[in-house]
């Protein structure tokens, strides 16, 4: 996967633009947050980088190294610092309850995988702070077999349905959790009527 990644990265023009994703905009314009906020699989950058703009301590990571020293230029020139590492969770150094936030746009993970790297990722997560996640559904399967142009994992065992979500995050309370149809205009490689999930959760406290 980390070749994948650097392949599509090496690029000059960034894979899917450098504004940060609708929802994801959206929702911290809305939650008007602070403190300490986490992007997993965050690729080149464009949405930890909004988060810094907004005044957030942002930190984020990925397989890529590429991702990393494109997000890192971004940073650069949108003023702002991120601490952006290369790796797996599993070979991080985050602790428990440490984020006020986490934020996951188009994070699909081996379906083997992706309900314990989900709650690894929740426990990260202080009582009282926020999942923020976006990502294709079941139902994307066959509308990007009629347009690859949109994008997402050609595997239906990667993606999701709110009830997958629902089940894997079952420590928070539902803020927002739906299946939209959406016309994304992200970069080269997500453009065209996709479906997909949102979801805002925050924390129970114990």
């Amino acid at each position: 996967m980390k070749e994948y990644w650097n392949s599509r990265y090496q690029q000059k023009e960034f894979a899917y633009g450098t504004t940060p994703n609708d929802f994801l905009k959206e929702t911290l314009d809305n939650l008007n947050l602070s403190g300490n906020i986490l992007f997993p699989a965050e690729g080149e950058g464009r949405n930890a980088v909004y988060a810094a703009k907004k005044g957030l301590n942002v930190s984020a990571f990925d397989y890529s190294d590429m991702g990393k020293k494109k997000a890192l230029e971004l940073a650069q020139s949108e003023n702002v610092v991120i601490d952006y590492q290369v790796g797996e969770l599993d070979t991080l150094n985050y602790k428990e309850s440490s984020f006020d936030a986490l934020v996951l746009i188009y994070a699909h993970f081996a379906p083997n995988q992706r309900k314990e790297l989900h709650q690894k990722l929740a426990a990260l997560v202080k009582p009282n702070g926020y999942i923020i996640l976006k990502g294709f559904s079941k139902n994307n399967f066959a509308l990007r077999q009629k347009n690859p142009a949109i994008g997402g994992p050609p595997n239906i065992d990667m993606l999701f349905t709110t009830q997958m979500i629902q089940e894997d995050f079952i420590d928070f309370d539902i803020v927002e959790l739906i299946e939209i149809e959406t016309e994304l205009q992200e970069g080269e490689f997500h453009n065209g009527l996709a479906s997909v999930i949102r979801f805002i959760g925050r924390k129970k406290e114990k």
